[in-house]
C-alpha cells in the first residue's frame, strides 16, 4: 500500500554528511560511536505536514513501506550558507553573561544557534548558519510501519508538538488533553494543527501544577 499525505507512519533513520559523519540518527548502532544526544527510538510523524525535512517527506509519499536512501542538495536539505548570517559581536555581549567566548563552542542567543568562529580585539565572530547549510547530505530511511490506530497519532503529535506526555481523552470527534496552566494558552494556538491533520476538535482543560501539589 502506497504511502499518503497525511498517513502517520514510523521510521528509522540515518543521516549523514557525503563523507560518512553521522549528524542525526535514531538508531542505537549509528549513535553510539558519535557525539549525538538524540534517543535511540522510531520516530513517528505524519507526511506532508512539515514534521520531517520536507524533501524526505515528498519522496516518500507514494512509496511503498521498505528501505530508501535519499541524497539532498544544499537546497534540498538545509539550505545554502548565507554570509549574512555570520555576525561580528562585541565581546562585552558574552561577558555580562559570564561566558567565555572560544573558537569552536556552541551557544543559544535567544532561540538562535551560533558557533563562535573568531576572538579578536574584543570582537567575536559568530556563525549563526544551521552546521548542516551548504553540504550535501544522505538519508537512510527504514519506514517500519503505517499508524492505524487514532490514540497512537494523537501521541505521536502531542510528543511533537510539545515534548511532553500529557494526558488526553478522545470523544467522538473532539479531543480533551489536560496542561498545566503555564502551558494553556500556548496549546490552544495548536487548535487548527489538530483538526487539519486529524480532524478533531480540541478542547484544552487546565489541570493542577504538580509542583505545587508536591509543596504543599
Amino acid at each position: 500500500m502506497k504511502l499518503q499525505k497525511k498517513d502517520f507512519i514510523e521510521i528509522e533513520f540515518t543521516a549523514k554528511l557525503k563523507d560518512g559523519e553521522i549528524f542525526d540518527s535514531n538508531i542505537k548502532e549509528d549513535i553510539k560511536d558519535t557525539k549525538l544526544k538524540t534517543k535511540a527510538k522510531p520516530f513517528i510523524f505524519c507526511l506532508g505536514e512539515n514534521m520531517f525535512l520536507k524533501a524526505i517527506e515528498d519522496f516518500l509519499i507514494g512509496k511503498e513501506i521498505g528501505e530508501y536512501e535519499i541524497e539532498l542538495k544544499p537546497e534540498e536539505a538545509f539550505g545554502k550558507r548565507n554570509a549574512d548570517l555570520v555576525q561580528m559581536m562585541p565581546i562585552r555581549v558574552f561577558a555580562e553573561q559570564r561566558i567565555n567566548p572560544i573558537p569552536g563552542v556552541i551557544f543559544n542567543f535567544d532561540g538562535k544557534i551560533g558557533k563562535i568562529l573568531t576572538v579578536s580585539g574584543g570582537r567575536v565572530m559568530v556563525d549563526f548558519n544551521n552546521p548542516i547549510a551548504g553540504k550535501e547530505v544522505v538519508y537512510k530511511i527504514k519506514v517500519l510501519r503505517k499508524i492505524k490506530e487514532l490514540n497512537e497519532k494523537v501521541k505521536a503529535l502531542i510528543d511533537f508538538l510539545f515534548r511532553k506526555d500529557l494526558k488526553f481523552e478522545i470523544k467522538d470527534k473532539k479531543l480533551v488533553l489536560e496542561v498545566e496552566k503555564p502551558m494553556k494558552d500556548f496549546v490552544e494556538l495548536f487548535k487548527d494543527k489538530f483538526k487539519d491533520i486529524l480532524g478533531l476538535k480540541l478542547e484544552v482543560k487546565e489541570v493542577e501544577n504538580n509542583n505545587s501539589k508536591k509543596s504543599q
